[in-house]
């Protein structure tokens, strides 16, 4: 067998996973990346990669996965990223509960699922890294991204339970923490609050405004945004280190948040982070 290290990737359309794949097959890892659409699998299979469909909010395509990497690998799985997922903007108050359940769906169940059916192999192996791809708005909240930011705090706490746990496995957990980083993800959480949100008949109609033209472009630019690349050198860390952190934020808006959050009373925190647009 092969001592060539694996892990699955997911959400490799474009953005961070896109870029972690390529890069961790050009560091010489055995890569499984995963796309919901199947018109993105060519551009990873073009790059030698193993690229599989697979779609949070369908337990089937997450047991065919790793039913599908395991009998490529002798059921080796060194490491999984957890990547793929989306923003659903708006305030708490215009946002339909269907809307918030979908997002739990993909950011928070769907990850569940794929890493409690990966860590049973791990155990076996008696060691294994997981490493989640949060968002400082997994930290500290953020207005008009409740749902966003509902999820990722799931997120944070699970990951951070299930660390606890595998404590003397051999098996590993991290969060990486960005803040502003260039993908497709403004774009999507465009098309989301097109869908799910009234914006013309909300009471924050003006912020909401506001929200559109960053979200499609048009508004100021973030000088803080990062390539994702930025996220490939925490996850090195991660995925290398003998002693791998709990949390790694990346971009100095997410850096500054950790740490106000941690020095401020929370009332002026609270009252500080109300004024971030």
């Amino acid at each position: 067998m092969s001592d060539q290290r694996t892990i699955i990737v997911t959400g490799c359309s474009s953005g961070i996973g896109a870029h972690c794949a390529r890069a961790l097959k050009a560091d010489g890892w055995r890569v499984f990346a995963t796309v919901r659409k199947f018109d993105d699998l060519a551009p990873l299979e073009a790059d030698g990669i193993e690229a599989f469909r697979m779609d949070y909010t369908r337990g089937d395509t997450i047991s065919d996965l790793v039913r599908d990497v395991t009998a490529l690998t002798g059921g080796r799985i060194d490491a999984l990223f957890n990547n793929g997922a989306y923003g659903q903007p708006g305030a708490v108050e215009d946002l339909p509960t269907d809307a918030l359940r979908a997002q739990f769906e993909t950011n928070v169940f769907g990850w569940h699922e794929l890493t409690r059916q990966v860590v049973p192999l791990m155990r076996k192996r008696g060691q294994g890294r997981i490493v989640q791809c949060s968002s400082i708005l997994g930290v500290v909240p953020y207005r008009f991204r409740g749902a966003y930011t509902a999820s990722k705090f799931a997120l944070e706490g699970l990951s951070i339970s299930l660390r606890m746990e595998l404590q003397g496995s051999g098996i590993h957990v991290s969060l990486i923490e960005p803040g502003p980083i260039a993908s497709r993800f403004t774009a999507n959480a465009l098309a989301k609050i097109n869908e799910h949100i009234d914006v013309k008949n909300s009471v924050h109609a003006a912020d909401y405004r506001r929200q559109l033209a960053r979200l499609d472009g048009s508004g100021r630019p973030n000088r803080h945004k990062l390539g994702p690349d930025a996220v490939y050198a925490v996850l090195k860390h991660a995925l290398n280190s003998n002693n791998p952190k709990p949390h790694y934020p990346v971009t100095t808006p997410a850096k500054q948040g950790m740490v106000l959050k941690r020095l401020l009373p929370a009332d002026l925190f609270y009252r500080l982070m109300r004024l971030v647009d």
